[in-house]
């Protein structure tokens, strides 16, 4: 059975309008995707954009303190000035303590704390925290740089005191059992010379009876 050509036409005519339809479709669809959502949707749901993210505020850096670097400073060239102390012979070391003498300042006390202590002597140890106490209790700026290292210290030269008198109190008790047994020893050479000089005297001369006084033997 053969179509008439009108019907082959109206056919054709109808494919080329579904393959229409469907190219629409498919580019409507592209550019949503492609441009996100926007105000409204294809089904005419509003659609709320996405918050931008907000941008960050770059603070500009506060400048460093200028009394940071100061404090380093000072610190370092006290470390310094310690391990040149621990250095000294005994003699240049006693030098170093009468050169800095009474010191007056937060430096010069630290210096002479730091040059009493290696005498290794408690009574130049009571003396170095003592002058610790002066600085840590100084609100100067040149004090307060040196705080954390005094404070450091003196902990320090807490333990090493307990230490020391502990050692004090050892040696004292050393010499006093030493002192016991020296007058032990005397004592004991006292009693052997005693002994000695009776094993050393000669035996006594026999003495007559006192009944044969006067009398002469018998004549034979």
């Amino acid at each position: 059975m053969f179509l008439s050509p009108d019907f082959r036409h109206s056919r054709r005519l109808v494919r080329l309008g579904l393959v229409a339809s469907i190219a629409v479709s498919v580019l409507a669809g592209g550019c949503a995707g492609h441009f996100g959502q926007r105000g409204d949707d294809a089904t005419g749901a509003t659609v709320t954009p996405s918050a931008a993210p907000r941008p960050q505020l770059c603070l500009p850096e506060s400048p460093a303190s200028p009394a940071a670097p100061l404090a380093t400073d000072a610190v370092t060239r006290m470390l310094a000035y310690a391990d040149r102390v621990r250095r000294l012979a005994p003699a240049e070391l006693s030098q170093e303590v009468i050169r800095l003498g009474d010191a007056a300042g937060p430096t010069q006390q630290l210096q002479l704390a730091l040059a009493l202590s290696q005498l290794h002597q408690l009574s130049e140890l009571l003396r170095a925290q003592e002058l610790l106490g002066r600085v840590l209790a100084n609100a100067d700026t040149e004090a307060q740089t040196l705080h954390p290292l005094a404070g450091m210290l003196a902990a320090r030269y807490g333990e090493q005191r307990r230490v020391e008198e502990q050692l004090e109190k050892q040696t004292q008790q050393t010499r006093d059992m030493q002192r016991r047994l020296d007058q032990t020893n005397e004592r004991l050479e006292a009693l052997k010379a005693i002994e000695r000089s009776l094993t050393s005297r000669p035996p006594a001369a026999s003495v007559p009876a006192p009944g044969n006084r006067g009398t002469r033997p018998p004549a034979p």
